[in-house]
């Protein structure tokens, strides 16, 4: 089919809020417009040029390993690590292939064997995300954890907890540099862990075994390029670099914004529900490739399966929407976004400072 270029925003006719769905016009107007229409060419060359990237690095880490300049390769290495969670990401949202078992089978060779992230793990999870953004009840992406992202995720929280919930803010990118490992650890623990029972034995042994091909395969890799204690100097900063990269790209996308909680579902629609709570980033085509597209989250999130280079074509059409409904479509810069969400985690965490 042609490629679906950009178009002069439409005018569309929304209905009043008790009157019919406020998404139904703009879905038709995304449609009309092919943007919902595969774009597999597009990331058939996507996927060759970042394997390709992948294979030249690692065979200059061969090259260079008896060096200590070959820790600079780190740097290449884990921003094309995120490139490759970025395609799983997309291949998880049936965005990369038409059928069904293509975009699997993408998904679990970058997920799993590329890395070393499980699949099944990162869709259930992710799943419930999309369908309930930064829900305080419903999206696991804001359960207290290590952070707090509710005000009242915070009472009582004391001891180490409590330490860090008053400094999150200015925790919480050092903190993201572990984010790359903990993909990793959660992901080996839901598919050999005896109580996840989601996980079908199938489904097991594959993951399993390529989770494992991936840890082996990246230990050789390392071992065989260098000595052990330069290796797990690279590793280190390898997986911080890719763990920083991947906060860089998912902190702004919802951190800050309005989360629901109740009986909010009865009132917000699907299109408020998904614009409400997301937060676009402005940039150009560096920030694209950066961000993997997901600075175009409020897109992303009213139609998840759309391919990510229609995401920039789309956004004329739900800003204009938006506007014609009332309803706040927010954007802005990178670094106003990153400020918002730590201003958002040092608010939460004002009432144990105050306290102690």
């Amino acid at each position: 089919m042609p490629q679906a270029t950009a178009a002069p925003p439409e005018r569309l006719q929304a209905p009043a809020r008790a009157g019919g769905s406020e998404f139904t016009p703009l879905l038709r107007a995304v449609r009309r417009q092919g943007l919902l229409e595969r774009r597999p060419a597009w990331y058939a060359a996507e996927i060759t040029v970042n394997l390709l990237a992948l294979a030249a690095v690692a065979t200059a880490l061969v090259r260079l390993g008896g060096s200590s300049w070959s820790l600079l390769l780190a740097v290449p290495l884990a921003v094309l690590s995120a490139r490759t969670g970025f395609i799983a990401h997309d291949a998880g949202h049936a965005q990369t292939a038409t059928r069904r078992r293509t975009n699997h089978l993408i998904q679990i060779l970058h997920a799993n064997l590329l890395l070393g992230m499980s699949q099944e793990w990162w869709n259930a999870k992710h799943n419930r995300h999309h369908a309930n953004p930064i829900h305080v009840d419903k999206d696991p992406d804001v359960a207290p954890d290590v952070l707090v992202f509710a005000p009242h995720q915070a009472d009582g929280r004391t001891g180490p907890r409590g330490w860090l919930t008053r400094h999150q803010a200015w925790l919480f990118f050092p903190l993201t540099t572990l984010e790359g490992i903990a993909l990793k650890a959660y992901g080996l623990r839901a598919v050999f862990s005896t109580r996840e029972r989601r996980v079908t034995r199938r489904a097991r042994a594959v993951e399993g075994g390529l989770l494992v091909t991936h840890l082996v395969g990246y230990a050789v890799l390392l071992l065989t390029a260098m000595p052990l204690g330069r290796a797990l100097l690279f590793a280190a900063i390898h997986q911080m670099l890719l763990g920083l990269h991947l906060g860089l790209a998912f902190a702004p996308n919802h951190k800050g914004m309005a989360m629901p909680g109740g009986h909010v579902d009865e009132t917000w629609g699907h299109l408020r529900r998904q614009v409400l709570t997301s937060r676009n980033i402005r940039g150009g085509p560096l920030t694209d490739w950066l961000l993997g597209g997901l600075n175009y989250q409020i897109e992303h999130h009213l139609f998840p399966s759309m391919p990510r280079p229609h995401l920039r074509l789309a956004r004329p059409l739900v800003r204009a929407h938006c506007r014609t409904l009332g309803v706040p479509y927010t954007e802005t810069g990178a670094l106003d976004s990153y400020r918002q969400v730590l201003d958002h985690l040092h608010a939460v965490g004002e009432p144990l400072r105050t306290a102690g």
